[in-house]
C-alpha cells in the first residue's frame, strides 16, 4: 500500500531533491469571536481601527460582523506564521477595550438569530454582495452556523519541486497542469485520512446549550447548560456543524477526481434550482436582496469542505474561473479547531504535524474516489467528530472495518521518513519530535485536546460555558501583558489606514446597479 511513497521518498533522498522542501509555504487563517465580557456574541460593528473589512488582507470579518479573521502572509518558516499571528492579535487585543476574543471554536450564549450580526463590507457592489451572501447563508442554514470557528491552514510545496518531481513521475503534462494533478491528489488523501484531523486536534466534545436554540438533540447532557459526547472530538466538524447536509438530497457532490471534474460538479450546484431555496425568496418584503440566488450553491464557498483547492482570484473573478485558467496554487486544510490551550489557536508542535502530514498526503498514491468511497470518508468523519475517542472504535477501509489505532499507528508511522527530510533540511526542526508527540495522542486518547477539556470541566465543576469563559480571559490577560513593538504595531495601523482608504475609493468608483453587477459577476465564463 506504501510502496509508491517510499519508492517517491528515496528519489527525492537520493536525488537530494528534498532541499527544496525547505520552500514549502504555510499561511494561517484564525477565527476568533468578539464576545463581551460575560460570554455573549459583541452586537458591536467590526472596530474601525482594524480598518475595512473588504480589503483589509490581515484583519477581517468572516461570517458574523463579530467574527474577527486574522490571515498571515505564506512564509517557507511557519514560525514567522505563527509570529504574525501573535502580532495580529496582539494589535487587536490593543483596541478591544470591554470586549475579548472567545477561546473556543464553538460560541456561547447564543440569542436567537437576530443577535447575531451579519458581517457588513460597505456601499460597494463588491461589499453589497459577500453580505447578500452571508445574509443568504444565514436564511438557508440559520446564523449560528455563521459564528463557528476554526483554523485554516494553507499549504503549497516550493515552485523549484515542481519540475524536477514531475520527471522523476515521468509526466509530459503541462507543468501547471502535473501541479494541479498532484495538488489534487493531496487532497483527496487529505480526505480519505481527513478522520485524523478532528482526533488528534479536535477541540470542541461539549457545546453550550444555547447553541442548538432548543433543537431537539442526540447529545447527552453534561450539566444543565452544556451538551456533549463523552468520546466526543469535535462537534463543529459533526452534524451540528455548518454542513450541506442535504447534498444528497439534491443530487450534487463535489469530484475531487479531476480538475474539471470539481470545477464543473461546483458549477453545476450554482446553476442548479433549489426549490426548498426558492421557498425561502430571493428578496426580502422590502425589495432588497437576502440571497445571492436560489439554487443549491449561492457561490463556490458555500459548499462546505474540510479541504479546498484554491488559486488566488483577480478583482471579481469567480474562484472556478481562476482554477479553470491558472491552475491550483495552494491547498487550504479547513478541519482545525480552535486550541482553547494555546493563546494563538494553535502551537508550533501542531504546525510541523501538519505539514509533514500534508507532505504524507502529497507523496502517497491517491486513486481516483469511487463513490462508494465517498460515503465511507463521510461516514468516518462523522463518527470520529463524534465518537473519536471510543475504546476499539472501527471505522471503513474500501469496504472492510479497520480500528481506528491501528490505522492512525500506520499512517504516523508511515511519515517517519518525511518528518526525517524536513528535519534534515530545515537543521533538525522538531519534526520528527512533533510526528512523536501525536503518536502519543493515539497511544493514549486521554491525551487529546478533546479528551483534555472535558477532564478540566469534570475536575474544576465548569460547564462548557465556564471553561471557555475562563480561557478566554487567560488570553486576554496573556496578549495584554506581553509587548508589540512599535514598527510591529505602526505596520497594522497602516495597513488599517490603507484599507480604508481603499474601500473608499472603490465605493466612489462609477459603479453600475447591485443587480447588474451580479448578473455580470454569476456569467462569467
Amino acid at each position: 500500500m506504501y510502496k509508491i511513497l517510499e519508492k517517491r521518498l528515496q528519489q527525492l533522498l537520493t536525488t537530494r531533491h528534498h532541499k527544496t522542501l525547505k520552500g514549502n509555504q504555510i499561511g494561517l487563517e484564525k477565527e476568533s469571536l468578539r464576545v463581551s465580557k460575560e460570554g455573549g456574541i459583541a452586537s458591536t460593528p467590526h472596530p474601525a481601527q482594524f480598518g475595512s473589512a473588504l480589503t483589509n488582507p490581515f484583519i477581517t470579518t468572516d461570517y458574523s460582523e463579530a467574527l474577527i479573521e486574522f490571515i498571515t502572509p505564506a512564509s517557507s518558516d511557519l514560525r514567522n506564521g505563527l509570529q504574525f499571528l501573535y502580532d495580529a492579535q496582539k494589535f487587536v487585543y490593543e483596541h478591544l477595550k470591554s470586549e475579548q476574543l472567545w477561546a473556543t471554536s464553538m460560541p456561547c450564549i447564543v440569542g436567537d438569530d437576530s443577535s447575531i450580526p451579519v458581517a457588513q463590507y460597505g456601499d460597494s457592489n463588491a461589499g453589497k454582495m459577500k453580505t447578500v451572501y452571508r445574509k443568504g447563508l444565514g436564511l438557508r442554514y440559520g446564523r449560528a452556523m455563521q459564528v463557528i470557528a476554526g483554523v485554516h491552514f494553507n499549504f503549497s510545496v516550493s515552485p523549484d519541486f515542481w519540475p524536477e518531481y514531475q520527471i522523476s513521475e515521468q509526466s509530459n503534462d503541462n507543468l501547471q497542469d502535473f501541479i494541479s494533478c498532484q495538488y489534487l491528489g493531496m487532497i483527496r488523501n487529505l480526505q480519505r485520512y481527513g478522520w485524523l484531523i478532528p482526533y488528534l486536534f479536535g477541540a470542541s466534545p461539549a457545546v453550550c446549550k444555547s447553541f442548538l436554540q432548543g433543537a431537539s438533540t442526540q447529545l447527552e447532557v453534561f450539566d444543565e447548560s452544556t451538551y456533549y459526547n463523552p468520546y466526543a472530538t469535535s462537534l463543529r466538524m459533526g452534524d451540528i456543524g455548518y454542513q450541506n447536509n442535504k447534498e444528497k438530497d439534491r443530487g450534487f457532490k463535489a469530484n475531487y477526481n479531476s480538475l474539471p471534474g470539481y470545477i464543473n460538479s461546483l458549477s453545476n450546484a450554482i446553476d442548479l434550482p433549489s426549490p426548498d431555496f426558492d421557498l425561502l425568496g430571493l428578496k426580502d418584503s422590502n425589495g432588497d436582496y437576502q440571497q445571492l440566488n436560489t439554487n443549491v450553491l449561492q457561490i463556490e464557498n458555500e459548499y462546505y469542505s474540510t479541504v479546498r483547492p484554491k488559486r488566488v482570484p483577480l478583482v471579481n473573478e469567480k474562484p472556478t474561473l481562476a482554477l479553470k485558467r491558472r491552475g491550483i496554487q495552494y491547498v487550504e486544510l479547513r478541519s482545525l479547531d480552535v486550541n482553547a490551550f494555546h493563546p494563538l489557536g494553535i502551537s508550533e508542535t501542531q504546525l510541523r504535524f501538519l505539514e509533514a502530514f500534508m507532505l504524507f498526503c502529497l507523496y502517497q498514491e491517491s486513486p481516483p474516489i469511487s463513490p462508494e468511497e465517498h460515503l465511507e470518508i463521510d461516514d468516518n468523519a462523522l463518527l470520529v467528530a463524534h465518537n473519536g475517542r471510543t475504546p476499539n472504535l472501527s471505522l471503513q477501509r474500501l469496504g472492510k472495518n479497520i480500528g481506528l489505532e491501528a490505522w492512525a499507528t500506520e499512517l504516523l508511522g508511515q511519515m517517519t521518513g518525511i518528518c526525517t527530510l524536513l528535519d534534515d533540511v530545515n537543521k533538525h526542526s522538531h519534526y520528527q519530535d512533533s510526528l512523536e508527540d501525536h503518536i502519543a495522542l493515539i497511544k493514549d486518547p486521554n491525551l487529546t485536546p478533546s479528551a483534555q477539556m472535558l477532564a478540566e470541566m469534570r475536575s474544576t465543576g465548569e460547564s462548557f460555558y465556564g471553561f471557555a469563559q475562563r480561557m478566554s480571559s487567560m488570553h486576554h490577560n496573556f496578549f495584554r501583558t506581553l509587548p508589540l513593538t512599535e514598527d510591529k504595531f505602526q505596520f497594522f495601523l497602516d495597513a488599517a489606514a490603507k484599507s480604508l482608504a481603499q474601500q473608499s475609493q472603490i465605493e466612489q468608483a462609477p459603479q453600475v446597479d447591485f443587480a447588474t453587477y451580479l448578473r455580470q459577476y454569476q456569467e462569467q465564463q
